[in-house]
Formats: structure tokens, C-alpha cells, sequence
């Protein structure tokens, strides 16, 4: 079987998105890791689907590259790039997730600006703080985290009966000056740690606001620079959340499977 793919990255978290709108093409979760494979296959940290809504622009079909779904917020900034690009929209558009209907904002600078459903509490642990965003994050801080053995202890904590057996996302952080930081992240799903992760770069943003940060913070990444912007209510809750960075075409072409 012959499928057209789009080959897309944001921030350094790679996907392959397929066109479905015609509904033409549904795969195992054997197909979905061969296609991630990065030696057998096309190579990336998940698999999109665009395929029709309703009465939304899109619904968005997530995998990451174990076969498993979950809300991923670069993956949804990218796919909203290339709907774009397949003229589904202009500069805005309301499209359907994992966890639900999203918006999103095209720039001009080709960044995307998405909004992320609101998060009713931050839950303080022992060591660190889980924030759900869509898909489950804990967050850690650390003084050094270019040199913290992220894959180690983000494994350890990953599957650590405290988070259940759907176990958790881990991300580190070290606090910067200027209202920004650095945020490494052990992803569930590709089991490894991952340029960047849109869901775990929001969630370490409200916890660095418990640490003292404010609206908007900047976030580096091993795969480049996002923003997030949110607002914090009295009630422990964040609301008006936006995720804001780039996403590109790498390439695009016709696979084998």
C-alpha cells in the first residue's frame, strides 16, 4: 500500500502527518511503530492523521510512535501548518484533539499560537509538581539540566506507581533569569527524551509561575524557543493558556507499507 505522508517537525518533535480526509487509510499499532521507526521506517516521535469533523475545520488523530494516543501540542501546532498549507483554513481555525476542540492561530512569521484547554489544578508532590495538560506531566526542577541524566531518572519516575499504569511524562527544568527556562523532557509513548514537547513545555510553565514566574514564559528547548501564556486565577486554576512557536515542512513523499 502506497501512502502519501507530510513530513513535519516543531521545536525538534518530528511527525508524520497523512491527509485522511477521505478516510482512506487506518493502521495497527504494528503499522504505526513501523512507520516511526527511525531505521525501518520514516522516522518520527508520532504519527497524525487529518481527517474530517463535523462542523470543526479538522479532527486530528494523534499516535505517538509506540501506537499509544495521547493531546500533543507541537504535533497539533504542526498539523494545524500544513492544513494551512492544503488550504483547510486561513489564519485561524477550530479543530478537534484528544482532549477535546482547540483553537489555533496562524502568524505571519509561520509561528503558531494554540490554545490550550484549561487546567482546573497543579498537584504539589514531594519532589516536584503534576500539572495534566492534556496529557500527564511531572515536573521537576533542577540547578543543571544540560547535564541532568534525563533518560536515568525520567524513566524511573515515568513509571513510578505514584502515576498508576498509564505512569507519567517527565520534565526537568532549571529556572533562568528574565522569566524564562530550560526544559528537557523523558516522553511517554517513545519512551526516550525528545527535542521538545508541546504539552511539557506548557506544564513546566505553570510550574515555573508557582515558582515565582509570570505570563508569558519563555522556553528553551533542545529544540528551539516557545512561549507560553496563560492566565492564573485565585482558584489554583489556569485558564487562557497558549502554546506559541514555530512549525515547518521538512519534507514530504510517498511511502511503502
Amino acid at each position: 500500500m502506497q501512502i502519501p505522508f507530510f513530513k513535519y517537525e516543531a521545536t525538534g518533535n518530528d511527525f508524520v502527518i497523512i491527509d485522511n480526509r477521505k478516510k482512506e487509510y487506518s493502521f495497527s499499532i504494528d503499522q504505526i511503530k513501523k512507520i516511526c521507526d527511525r531505521k525501518f521506517g520514516i522516522g518520527a516521535d508520532g504519527l497524525m492523521l487529518i481527517e474530517p469533523h463535523p462542523y470543526l475545520d479538522f479532527n486530528l488523530i494523534y499516535y505517538n510512535s509506540d501506537g499509544t494516543s495521547s493531546l500533543c501540542g507541537n504535533g497539533s501546532r504542526a498539523a494545524v501548518a500544513l492544513a494551512s498549507a492544503l488550504h483547510m483554513l486561513k489564519s485561524k481555525t477550530q479543530f478537534n484533539a484528544y482532549d477535546g476542540a482547540h483553537e489555533a492561530t496562524l502568524l505571519a512569521d509561520r509561528t503558531v499560537r494554540l490554545k490550550m484547554n484549561n487546567v482546573l489544578t497543579a498537584q504539589s508532590m514531594p519532589t516536584g509538581t503534576f500539572i495534566n495538560t492534556g496529557s500527564p506531566h511531572f515536573i521537576q526542577v533542577v540547578q543543571d539540566v544540560e547535564r541532568f541524566p534525563i533518560i536515568e531518572v525520567g524513566k524511573r519516575i515515568r513509571y513510578s506507581k505514584d502515576f498508576g499504569p498509564d505512569g507519567t511524562n517527565v520534565n526537568f527544568i532549571q529556572l533562568l533569569p528574565n522569566n524564562s527556562i530550560f526544559v528537557r523532557t523523558y516522553e511517554r509513548g517513545v519512551e526516550d527524551e525528545t527535542l521538545s514537547c508541546g504539552t511539557g513545555v506548557t506544564a513546566s510553565a505553570l510550574a515555573a509561575y508557582m515558582e515565582g514566574y509570570r505570563s508569558p514564559v519563555k522556553i528553551k528547548t533542545l529544540g528551539g524557543e516557545l512561549s507560553v501564556e496563560f492566565t492564573a486565577n485565585s482558584d489554583g486554576s489556569f485558564t487562557n493558556i497558549y502554546l506559541i512557536g514555530p512549525a515547518r515542512k521538512v519534507f514530504e513523499g510517498v511511502y511503502e507499507l
